[in-house]
This record gives structure tokens, C-alpha cells and sequence, in this order.
């Protein structure tokens, strides 16, 4: 489990993973008619089979790519989020859902081939080659090979006293995702472009957990920032309040180098840069996807990716279990840049409700009663001063753990893991039939 901390997650072998299919859909809609598969339980079709007590997850994986490996062609820009997805979330359209469960398991490869233990000397650093890191984690298959390996440097420094009687790890630098990029023909022409992806983990250190606890929102750095019109010695709250901010630890994480180590920022522009210099000619997608810290990098790597970097590529955010990451000017301005978002959120899970808080101006409007409209006024304005002001951004797929019944209830941690949110994706059908009373299920081992 990974709540923005150092919980490795253990996968049990033999754990209950239910398959969702289109055929549970018609079970909520009888009037349901499914275009995108064909799932049948003649066992001499190469379509899945329902009649199967026990399943290998690799085995399903393959079966379930041939079922539900949607032709996208010229509509791909509709499932990138060129129209907001609109009609696409509810219900949850199948090809979409592949897709998104798809980029789930590049960002659960990030998470399997890290190495979470302290006590090696290979502490926070990938623990495959990246020739064969796909192929590791059970995507040989995917199409895609990667391009780089990336880093990112903690800010903050801790006294040699704090490391010495804690016994506390200094990685500094650590491995934390990769690029990878679509080569392989036929997915291309699936596909209907070549997709670029960026795949980044979520909290795995000590120092990086502590850099999610700093909070406070501060302003943008200029050779990242879109603000070139506010004067940056001005330092009052309210201009401020007219420049994108964003949260101190996710910003450092991403920006902070050191003599040996480049920043995150730093290699995401130089590679993507590469790519589309190589690319460029041809339809050529960005997708960043990441899972809680990783979901926050992924939103700024693209802001800064459609600040800086000219004849950039339509650059999509997939981020699961994702915090908030800046204030309302941020999430303008990443409108603006065309930039779309799509965000995966368990209603259980806290981590998505935090830093901060959502104080929308229009809730006062709104509110009869003069005493709390000061209070809330009031509360606004204390908050602001204390740069704890956010915006949520973009379009959101709203799932709950306490809804599915083939879930157990868990914990805040197991609410947070990115299992249990592919899980919830498997099996949403849309908000007024959340999920299906009866689900099929297999005996099978985990993807990792």
C-alpha cells in the first residue's frame, strides 16, 4: 500500500481479482448493447472464457487484451480527452476503461521494480535494466519500449545527527518512473498514433514522504512559470493570489538537482524534447500517468511540458489517487494549454482531499444566513494567508471502495493502493448502477 509514505505493498499469489466484462453491464441495463467485445464461453474461442474456476493473471491478461484491446483509430483523441470525454464516464465506456487500466499497469510497473529495501545496496534504484523492465512486469506485450529512466532529487536536507540516530537512509536521488515509447506497428496503427508514455510511482522514501508533508503552496519558479506579466518582487498576498502556485514538496521533488543528479524536470523535458524532434512528423500523444506522489508530478510535468517546449504533442494526464497539487490560477492556466486531465478518484481514499482546502467563492453567494457568510468569508481568507487555498483539476471518474461488493473493506492504506483503484475501474458501470451485485471472479496471481 502506498498512502504518500514507505508502505511497500505485498501482493498475495493467490488473491481474488474479479474480471469485469460488458456483459455485467447488461445486467444493470437490459437495453445495454456491447460494440467493443465478444466474450463467450465456448472454450475453442480465443475470446475469455467464463467457464474457468482458475486462471493465471498471465493467461488472463492475454486473453482479456484480445477481448477488450479496442481499435481506437481516428477517434483517439476523444479517448485522450479532447472533448473532456464527455458521454464517455458515465457509464463508463469500455474502451475507455482499457485504456485507463492500461496506463495502471505501466504505473504498477514503476512500483514492482523499485527497490523498496533500506537495507540494499541497490536501495531506490530500478531493479531491472530498462531493456527488459516491461517484459519483467508482464508487458512484453505492450507495444512499447523505454526510453528512460527517471529520477527525483529531494530537497530537503536533514541533519547528520537526525541520519545517525535514526539510522535513517539518505538517497538524496531516487528511481521513480520511466519514459517509454509505442514502437511496435500494429498497436501504433490500434492505437491510431504513437503514444508516448510517462510512468511515475507513488511515495517510497523516507525523504520524499517528508516532502509531501510541506503543504503550503508557494509560486512557480520564472523558467516554468506563464506568469511573465506579475511582478515577482511584489510578495503581498494578493499578488499571490494572481499567480499559479503550487505545493512546496511536489515542486521541490520535481525541481530540485544535485552535482551528480539532474532534476525530474530537467530529463522529462530533455527526452520529450528528443521525441518529438523524432517523432514530430507524425500523430504523436504525450500520456503522463501516476499514482498518488506520482499522480502530482505527472500534473506538473505537464504543465511544464506545455509551457516550455514548442510543437508539443497533445499531452494527456492519467493519474490515479492523486492529490491536490495548486491553487485556482494553476488549474487555469493548465486549461488554457489544452493540457487534459483525467483523474481517477475512490471516494474513501483521503489522500485525494488533500493538502488544503476547496473554497469556492460562489459557496458564500449562496448562504442566507449573514453570520456564517462572514464565518466562511472569514475562514477563506485565513487560509489563503496561510497559502493552503487549492483547486482540484480536470475531469474526475468518482469510484467508491464501500460501493463494490468484491471488494473487503480495508483500511485508509488499502483505500489509497493502486490495486484496489483498477479494481474499482474493472468494475464501475456508471453512478446510478454503480457495480454488479454478482461479478466473476478467478483464483489467479497478481499482475506483480
Amino acid at each position: 500500500m502506498r498512502l504518500l509514505a514507505s508502505l511497500p505493498t505485498h501482493h498475495q499469489p493467490n488473491s481474488t481479482i474479479p474480471f469485469y466484462s460488458s456483459m455485467s453491464k447488461a445486467k444493470c441495463n437490459p437495453n445495454f448493447q456491447n460494440n467493443n467485445a465478444t466474450i463467450t464461453s465456448d472454450t475453442t474461442s480465443t475470446s475469455l472464457s467464463f467457464n474457468k474456476s482458475k486462471l493465471s493473471w498471465g493467461r488472463l491478461k492475454s486473453q482479456f487484451e484480445q477481448c477488450h484491446s479496442p481499435k481506437l483509430g481516428h477517434k483517439w483523441m476523444q479517448y485522450q480527452g479532447i472533448n473532456h470525454w464527455e458521454g464517455l464516464l458515465d457509464p463508463l465506456d469500455d474502451n475507455l476503461r482499457w485504456e485507463i487500466l492500461r496506463y495502471g499497469q505501466f504505473v504498477e510497473a514503476a512500483y514492482h521494480s523499485f527497490d523498496f529495501d533500506p537495507s540494499s545496496p541497490t536501495y531506490a534504484t530500478c531493479r531491472f535494466p530498462k531493456t527488459s523492465l516491461l517484459s519483467r512486469c508482464g508487458l512484453n506485450n505492450s507495444g512499447y519500449k523505454i526510453t528512460k529512466n527517471l529520477r527525483a532529487t529531494c530537497g530537503i536536507r536533514l541533519p547528520k545527527w537526525i541520519n545517525k540516530m535514526y539510522e535513517l537512509p539518505r538517497n538524496q536521488s531516487s528511481w521513480i518512473g520511466y519514459v517509454a515509447v509505442c514502437q511496435d506497428k500494429e498497436e501504433i496503427a490500434r492505437l491510431g498514433r504513437r503514444d508516448v508514455v510517462i510512468a511515475l510511482r507513488g511515495t517510497s522514501t523516507c525523504l520524499e514522504w517528508l516532502e509531501n508533508l510541506r503543504a503550503t503552496l508557494t509560486k512557480l519558479p520564472n523558467h516554468m512559470s506563464k506568469d511573465n506579466n506579475v511582478d515577482d518582487n511584489n510578495s503581498g498576498g494578493d499578488n499571490n493570489s494572481a499567480r499559479a502556485m503550487v505545493e512546496n514538496g511536489f515542486l521541490s521533488l520535481y525541481v530540485s538537482k544535485t552535482a551528480t543528479n539532474p532534476s525530474l524536470q530537467d530529463m522529462i523535458r530533455e527526452e520529450i524534447a528528443r521525441i518529438i524532434q523524432s517523432y514530430g512528423d507524425e500523430p504523436l500523444s504525450l500520456t503522463i500517468t501516476g499514482h498518488s506522489l506520482g499522480a502530482a508530478l505527472a500534473i506538473l510535468g505537464a504543465y511544464d511540458i506545455t509551457a516550455t517546449l514548442k510543437n508539443a504533442p497533445m499531452v494527456t494526464v492519467v493519474s490515479f489517487g492523486g492529490p491536490r497539487v495548486g491553487n485556482d490560477v494553476f488549474r487555469n492556466q493548465l486549461e488554457q494549454s489544452g493540457t487534459r486531465i483525467l483523474r481517477i478518484v475512490n471516494s474513501d481514499d483521503v489522500i485525494t482531499r488533500v493538502p488544503g482546502f476547496v473554497v469556492k467563492n460562489d459557496d458564500v453567494a449562496r448562504i442566507g444566513d449573514v453570520h456564517v457568510a462572514r464565518l466562511q468569508s472569514w475562514f477563506h481568507k485565513r487560509v489563503e494567508d496561510m497559502q493552503l487555498v487549492y483547486a482540484d483539476v480536470g475531469q474526475e471518474l468518482r469510484l467508491s471502495s464501500k460501493e463494490s461488493p468484491y471488494l473487503k473493506k480495508g483500511d485508509v492504506a488499502t483505500c489509497h493502493d493502486l490495486k484496489t483503484y483498477l479494481r474499482l475501474v474493472n468494475g464501475f458501470v456508471s453512478s446510478s448502477c454503480p457495480y454488479m451485485n454478482e461479478v466473476t471472479e478467478y483464483q489467479s496471481e497478481a499482475l506483480l
